[in-house]
């Protein structure tokens, strides 16, 4: 089955700008120094018959460093990822870690219950568990036509 995906054209607007930043780094050389503080948080969101699963890589931020809030459908995880102290006596010969503020927004495609949102954050792994609401679930449906019994399962977009 085919998945249809909203189009966002500052998606590629960003892309385009972060390839022309490779470029001029693979030619003039990197200075170090990164053009934008934001970055992205890659993310899978998973859908079951239940609720929603947020998985979000955040390796080596601590969990005192993640805000996490849910509002009208929108889930936004953000933070800051504190850049090493530079010493005078130390010089980069690579510099690729990234640091800085971060936030990545997801709008989910159905009502949950944002009262019982979980969050466990294990190996830098930040995992959310977003329970649907019951009208949102999908509902078995018995139909009995001439003696036979026909189970249909039905669900609410």
């Amino acid at each position: 089955m085919d998945k249809i995906t909203k189009y966002d054209p500052f998606r590629d607007i960003l892309d385009l700008r972060r390839e022309m930043d490779r470029l001029i780094d693979r030619s003039f050389g990197s200075t170090g120094v990164s053009w934008s503080s934001n970055w992205d948080l890659p993310l899978d969101v998973v859908e079951n018959d239940n609720e929603y699963v947020v998985k979000a890589s955040l390796p080596g931020i601590k969990s005192d460093d993640i805000e996490i809030t849910y509002n009208d459908r929108m889930l936004t995880i953000s933070g800051e990822v504190k850049g090493d102290e530079e010493k005078k006596d130390q010089r980069y010969h690579v510099r690729e870690r990234w640091f800085g503020k971060f936030s990545r927004s997801v709008q989910l495609p159905a009502s949950i219950k944002a009262d019982e949102i979980s969050a466990d954050y294990e190996a830098g792994v930040l995992t959310l568990r977003m329970p649907k609401t019951e009208e949102m679930k999908p509902r078995r449906i018995t139909v009995k036509s001439e003696g036979r019994v026909i189970e249909a399962k039905v669900h609410k977009n």
